[in-house]
């Protein structure tokens, strides 16, 4: 599916100076047709009543799947890979710990991308499913 190989390191390069290396997000795991990463809940990632931000899972959600799609670029250099659309249900909280998100395709067409992230917890317990859509633009825009 990925039209390059590419390391955890490398990953965590493209995320310096950015929300998400400011989140504490890391990339985990590279598979066949998904990307793990883990983020975690403190007070970068809390609201107010000392519970995982549905903003910090949606950061999340759309780094895994804005990754996804840059790896899936027949040409990156003539091409980007932006966010569209998105949105989230939050099905539980968190308190600590870390979440891990798990990106799939859905659809990988040649102007869209959708996909299937899934945030769960420690115990691997659901806490946010999210659909990113992301739009395939020329690099000249």
């Amino acid at each position: 599916m990925f039209t390059r190989s590419i390391t955890l390191d490398a990953l965590h390069s493209f995320s310096q100076n950015t929300i998400s290396n400011h989140l504490g997000i890391e990339f985990t795991e590279i598979g066949n047709d998904y990307i793990t990463a883990r983020m975690p809940v403190d007070k970068r990632t809390h609201q107010p009543f000392g519970i995982l931000h549905g903003g910090a899972s949606v950061v999340l959600a759309e780094t895994l799947g804005s990754i996804a799609s840059f790896l899936c670029l027949p040409d990156p250099d003539k091409q980007h890979a932006v966010g569209l659309e998105i949105n989230a249900n939050h099905i539980r909280s968190a308190r600590a710990g870390f979440v891990y998100g798990t990106v799939r395709p859905i659809h990988l067409g040649r102007t869209t991308h959708i996909w299937d992230i899934q945030i769960t917890n420690e115990e691997r317990k659901l806490v946010c499913i999210s659909r990113l859509t992301v739009a395939i633009v020329n690099a000249d825009r």
